[in-house]
């Protein structure tokens, strides 16, 4: 009897194994392409190709608008849907490799209510990527900002998890790590200071962007190198069906930009300017030092693509931006980026997309001084060059597999200082230092079940410290013990890390989802400051044998649901991030043309945490978010509040954002944002000693005190005035601080004029209701 059990169950098993390998020896074919937009092929990121006999079966555009998909042979309706476009649907016979290009067009121009299909509104509950937020580049355009000027960083600092740094700045913290600590890429190039007018402004011209992308550290295997985030930017690649000129006039810059094709369908370019004008205001002042002042930035986007053939695509992009500051002859500023990017395209084949990049950075900025007799100069720069080779494999719809390696060699010069004097000997040039940042990565991102999807992928770096040059060894007291000299290209340290990350979404309905990732980071490139903001004269410096590898560990969980046939969407995420090799400075660090910087230096480690709230409208004349993050970033470092926790500088309890968009009327849209965060935290003086006669402070725990609560009110319109096939123009109008409230920017301490034995606490306030209008135009 059990023998017969046996024989029938062996039976059982080799059919189930024949019919297995019977469905395995389908024949499948490959259906793959580009999908463009239709009137200015442009490439299209992230349209979702589904096959609509396959329920759940579908792949996901990557940055370049490549798809694949292998299925059994058959017939089939396949589907492209994009946000805001009409769903292309196409019928197939698979019975052979196909090669087929897709056109999307804006559904706006085809039908009074844009159609946007299901697998687009579930995104966010279904993929298993966590902790990333997209920015549609329309709503940047509507947002109110200051003195009108649209600005990526400034609306993104409104999502939960991401802060600003300061009143009106383009520096931001993502879930309590520094502002060094968020890797900034524009068409893959890293950039160093991404802002201008001493964080004012941005350097990303809003004419110029196609796509952004937030990753608050549960970043893919394909980013690295810094804690906190990685925020991809991604240019427009220019019209390749027709010429086009667009700009805008405003009161503080305006801006220009030119699109078209190179070959008509082959190939395009863009470029993009703006400038401000705030110097030419200066020269009207009847004050001499005003009038000779200069106060100014401008910056240029370029770029250019061309198709070799079905199965090859170059790309050429650029940015230039430069920031000048001066106060007549006394003092000048200027600081700004030059970043360039060469890329290759190759299809493989039909499941294979290649793609190759050369990339160079280069941050610099020069400070003078002005004296009777001669002008020194401070000279400072971080220089990259770049290599990238990623392979993108479609095996069939439940994988997608990246495989790349990224090398960089890093050149910072600290600083040199210099004189137009030759007999002046304040002649002063820090030590260069160099770097190999080199990388090798691989991920999936897998469909498991209709339930079940899974990122998953592992980072491993190598950085390497070079010479040549002088490298000191301290003690705990900051004192050297030994100076070691190296040759050019000789190693002085590496550092081995392996950084697994992982996420992974669980469908548990229509309508809802929850969601897991952890995330290991590392950093080599560190920023020394003691400032809450950005500056440009922030000193970067490299891993060495003093300074480590900084180590970030991450765990999140969250919870996905949409309502309302998927009009609102709404989660929450809560964040552990553990950081190791944490640096702050010593008290009373020197910090200017110090050679042995390292030396004032302590190190230690850090956690923040949090809560993350987010609910958004999507679809109808009245759209928006209300945002809000509880949360909390400290440090532990010995030598500083006698090795206690302390409050990081960028700790902030509450944090809520709120933003309308109504589209009031056919020609008016009408906009507001209400921001409110609990102020940074600050050392402020604890008591005060007079020596000679000056008033000296003193100070005791490190961030114990805070700046005032920080909240403000935005409000804009937006008057579409003429819109034809061939011209377009529009009015902006905006309030920054419409209710006038006096924020404080800064604070300092002096003795009470009317009795010196008090203290006086002063507050400065940058902004108070700042209107502004803007032209702008399109033909």
């Amino acid at each position: 009897m059990i023998k017969s059990k046996i024989v029938t169950q062996i039976k059982l098993s080799f059919v189930s194994v024949l019919i297995t390998l019977a469905v395995n020896a389908q024949t499948k074919y490959t259906i793959s392409g580009t999908v463009k937009d239709k009137k200015t092929g442009e490439q299209m990121i992230g349209t979702v190709i589904t096959i609509e006999e396959l329920k759940g079966t579908g792949v996901a555009c990557n940055e370049y608008g490549f798809y694949s998909l292998t299925l059994p042979e058959g017939n089939y309706t396949l589907k492209a849907s994009m946000l805001g476009y009409a769903d292309f649907i196409l019928k197939i016979n698979l019975n052979k490799n196909i090669k087929q290009d897709l056109q999307l067009e804006d559904a706006a121009k085809i039908m009074d209510e844009v159609v946007i299909s299901s697998e687009i509104k579930d995104k966010n509950v279904t993929q298993a990527q966590m902790g990333v937020e997209t920015i549609d580049i329309k709503e940047i355009n509507k947002i109110p900002v200051l003195m009108g000027e649209k600005d990526v960083l400034k609306t993104m600092q409104l999502i939960p998890g991401i802060k600003s740094a300061r009143e009106g700045n383009a520096g931001f913290y993502v879930r309590g790590g520094g502002a060094d600590q968020n890797l900034i890429l524009l068409d893959e190039a890293p950039v160093y200071n991404a802002s201008h007018l001493l964080g004012f402004f941005s350097t990303f011209n809003s004419d110029a962007i196609k796509d952004v992308a937030i990753y608050k550290g549960t970043m893919p295997a394909q980013y690295g190198g810094r804690l906190s985030s990685a925020l991809d930017i991604k240019m427009n690649d220019g019209d390749d069906k027709k010429f086009h000129v667009k700009g805008g006039l405003g009161l503080i810059a305006s801006k220009l930009a030119i699109e078209g094709p190179l070959v008509k369908n082959k190939g395009s370019f863009l470029i993009t300017g703006r400038r401000t004008y705030a110097d030419l205001f200066l020269k009207l002042s009847d004050d001499s030092t005003l009038k000779k002042s200069k106060l100014y930035f401008y910056d240029l986007n370029l770029k250019a693509n061309y198709n070799l053939n079905d199965k090859n695509r170059i790309f050429l992009s650029g940015y230039f931006g430069r920031d000048v500051l001066g106060i007549k002859s006394l003092f000048g500023i200027d600081w700004g980026n030059t970043t360039a990017t060469l890329r290759w395209n190759h299809i493989v084949n039909a499941k294979l997309f290649s793609n190759t990049s050369f990339i160079y950075s280069n941050y610099s900025y020069k400070l003078s001084f002005n004296s009777a007799i001669d002008e020194i100069f401070v000279t400072s720069k971080i220089q990259d060059y770049n290599f990238k080779q990623e392979f993108q494999y479609f095996p069939n719809p439940h994988h997608k597999i990246r495989i790349g390696l990224n090398a960089i060699h890093h050149t910072i010069v600290p600083g040199q200082i210099s004189s137009t004097d030759p007999k002046v000997s304040i002649a002063t040039k820090l030590q260069d230092r160099y770097a190999l940042d080199n990388a090798i990565y691989i991920s999936n991102e897998w469909k498991a079940s209709e339930k079940l999807n899974i990122n998953y992928g592992l980072r491993f770096t190598a950085f390497t410290a070079l010479g040549k040059g002088d490298f000191f060894t301290y003690d705990k007291n900051g004192t050297v013990t030994e100076t070691k000299s190296y040759k050019d290209g000789e190693n002085v340290k590496t550092y081995y890390n392996l950084e697994p990350r992982f996420s992974a979404s669980y469908v548990v309905n229509e309508k809802s989802s929850v969601k897991a990732a952890y995330t290991r980071n590392t950093q080599n490139l560190h920023l020394i400051s003691n400032s809450t903001a950005v500056s440009p004269t922030d000193l970067y410096i490299l891993s060495s044998k003093n300074t480590k590898a900084e180590i970030a560990d991450q765990v999140s969980l969250g919870y996905f649901r949409n309502f309302k046939e998927n009009k609102y969407e709404f989660s929450a995420e809560v964040y552990y991030k553990d950081m190791q090799n944490q640096i702050d400075y010593k008290d009373g660090a020197n910090t200017i043309a110090n050679d042995k910087i390292e030396g004032e230096l302590l190190y230690g480690i850090g956690r923040a945490y949090g809560l993350e709230l987010f609910f958004k409208k999507k679809f109808g004349k009245f759209n928006g978010w209300v945002g809000y993050t509880l949360s909390k970033s400290e440090k532990k470092i010995n030598g500083i509040n006698d090795g206690k926790w302390y409050n990081a500088k960028q700790d902030k309890t509450h944090d809520i954002s709120i933003v309308g968009i109504y589209d009031l009327a056919k020609k008016w849209t009408v906009s507001a944002t209400w921001v409110y965060s609990t102020g940074n935290a600050v050392t402020f003086p604890t008591g005060k000693y007079t020596i000679d006669g000056q008033t000296t402070f003193s100070y005791s725990d490190r961030n114990g005190a805070r700046m005032p609560s920080y909240h403000r009110l935005d409000i804009g319109a937006t008057w579409q005035a003429k819109k034809t096939e061939k011209f377009e123009s529009s009015w902006n109008f905006s309030v920054y601080n419409a209710y006038n409230r006096a924020n404080a920017y800064s604070i300092s301490f002096r003795d009470d004029p009317n009795d010196p034995s008090k203290t006086q606490a002063v507050q400065t306030s940058l902004f108070r209701m700042v209107p502004a209008i803007t032209y702008n135009f399109k033909f």
